[in-house]
């Protein structure tokens, strides 16, 4: 039978445009249903998994005119950076860090012989920045093919977080790569056991080889884990916060959100903090109070919670600010002109406290800098950040390589020196640096690039070597011993704010971003 021609015109048309809905149809079925299927969906609802896109890392060179030596200087940290990442590369691929003297892997660290690629994750924002692209797609392949924390074994809870989840968070922040964001959610669900106590205070460590139950079991006797830092529960709230805002997944807030809200409410003599305790009965299990190790960061966590949170976390900031009263009122303490906050012990308040002061203490200037803005007299605590910088940067000035100390003390003059008993050595640490690179953002005043320039001259002449960079052993003998290893906090934290320190403000502006306790960057919230 013979069809006429405009008919069958209109049965093409009407069939092609069957076809297009069905097609359409087709189409939105297979969304919904991946949609559906998405981990990243919770209760059917889309989670955006997408960082709020920031200015990625702004033009080194940017608006503000830079001069020659300052770019000089910036394009002399990002060699150090080559250095020390090809000297890693090298000798120590997928280790989790490099004897960069005897060229091999260190196993003697923080997680042990475990091949963790600990350098790897904590350089990734580095490298980002820095735009060595060549090296972070080395590092990002790595990532994806071969990191895993599943069956490692025992960790510290603070060290994992700090390292492992923010470095990996901090990559995501800058790319959006899911890769990142998938390996982070691996590592922090690796951790989630430890929250197993009856006060929801994390143990300080975890096995990661058994699984909940058994790990559950484990809290239930006391005698398993009888303290923990105040650092080591009070440093996991900003990268907590993150991951659950780019999950949609509530738990890893929630878990952080008790703990703070446990030591806001906890009994605390004169308003102090003690540096450790119980996860079990909830109460403090020391009577020292510090700035210094084991309590440093939660200080720093607090204030930066508050500006993570697009300045909504108005408990963050009351907690900080009252913190930091009491600390005045009972450790802070001016000799011959040197300015810090002295160990004392909540037992004895009033007594004048100890002269020593920590390396890991030092970021205390930066970190008072930081937070002048919003507490009750900016000019007042700017001035106190400087003072605290300042203390920190006579412990380098007078010594014989110009590099700090892991301790030190005063003498009756005021002075800053290496005490004879303590600890000597400089095992490349980033909290002078880190000061440094605050003050320089919020004051612009030329000695803190110049104090931050005599660190890097210092680190490049003592402690490179060929197959990287090494702490040593005594900053007071010019004819250096190396303890041979390079940490992987160096290229983290110490090298990344060396860089920003003389590139220009728009590269990870301190309005638009946080730095963890491990230097690795998260972005501030703003929804």
């Amino acid at each position: 039978m013979l069809i006429p021609r405009p008919a069958i015109r209109i049965r093409r048309k009407f069939r092609f445009f069957a076809y297009s809905i069905m097609g359409v149809l087709g189409l939105f079925i297979l969304c919904y249903k991946s949609e559906q299927l998405n981990p990243l969906h919770v209760n059917g609802e889309r989670r955006n998994t997408q960082p709020q896109r920031q200015p990625m890392v702004g033009n080194p060179d940017g608006e503000e005119v830079i001069a020659d030596a300052q770019i000089e200087r910036r394009d002399k940290i990002k060699e150090m950076m080559v250095h020390a990442w090809e000297g890693y590369k090298k000798y120590a691929w997928g280790a989790n860090e490099v004897q960069p003297v005897s060229k091999q892997p260190h196993v003697a660290g923080v997680f042990g012989a475990a091949r963790l690629g600990g350098t790897i994750i904590d350089s990734l924002d580095t490298l980002y920045i820095m735009g060595l692209t060549d090296e972070f797609n080395q590092a990002r392949e790595w990532v994806a093919t071969m990191f895993s924390f599943k069956t490692y074994g025992s960790v510290s809870v603070f060290e994992t977080n700090i390292r492992f989840v923010g470095g990996l968070l901090g990559a995501y922040a800058l790319t959006g790569d899911s890769v990142f964001m998938s390996k982070a959610v691996e590592v922090a669900d690796n951790l989630l056991p430890a929250f197993y106590t009856s006060t929801g205070l994390p143990r300080s460590r975890i096995d990661t080889r058994f699984g909940s139950m058994i790990n559950y079991l484990i809290s239930l006797w006391p005698d398993s884990d009888y303290s923990v830092s105040l650092a080591a529960v009070g440093s996991l709230h900003l990268e907590f916060v993150y991951l659950s805002e780019i999950t949609g997944n509530p738990i890893y807030s929630k878990k952080v959100q008790k703990i703070r809200d446990h030591l806001e409410e906890l009994r605390k003599p004169s308003g102090l903090y003690n540096t450790y305790l119980s996860p079990y009965s909830g109460d403090f299990a020391s009577q020292e109070v510090s700035i210094g190790s084991h309590c440093d960061s939660f200080y720093e966590y607090l204030i930066k919670s508050w500006l993570q949170s697009g300045y909504r976390d108005l408990q963050a900031k009351n907690m900080y600010f009252d913190a930091l009263k009491a600390m005045e009122n009972a450790m802070l303490q001016d000799r011959g002109g040197m300015t810090y906050f002295a160990k004392i012990y909540s037992d004895r308040i009033g007594h004048k406290g100890y002269t020593q002061v920590e390396h890991l203490a030092c970021f205390i200037g930066g970190t008072v800098a930081l937070s002048a803005r919003w507490s009750d007299n900016a000019e007042r605590y700017l001035r106190l950040g400087a003072n605290l910088t300042a203390t920190c940067r006579k412990s380098y000035a007078l010594t014989s390589t110009g590099l700090g100390p892991e301790t030190f003390r005063f003498t009756g003059g005021g002075e800053a020196r290496t005490i004879l008993i303590g600890k000597p050595e400089y095992i490349l640490r980033p909290e002078v640096v880190e000061s440094y690179f605050y003050m320089w953002r919020l004051t612009h005043q030329p000695k803190y690039r110049e104090w931050a320039w005599d660190v890097a001259l210092a680190i490049e002449r003592y402690c490179r070597v060929e197959g990287g960079f090494s702490g040593i052993k005594d900053v007071n003998v010019a004819n250096v011993v190396y303890d041979d290893v390079q940490q992987s906090f160096f290229l983290a934290e110490t090298l990344k704010y060396l860089y920003l320190i003389f590139s220009n403000d728009s590269v990870i502006p301190i309005n638009k971003w946080v730095f963890n306790t491990e230097g690795h960057i998260l972005p501030i919230i703003t929804s």
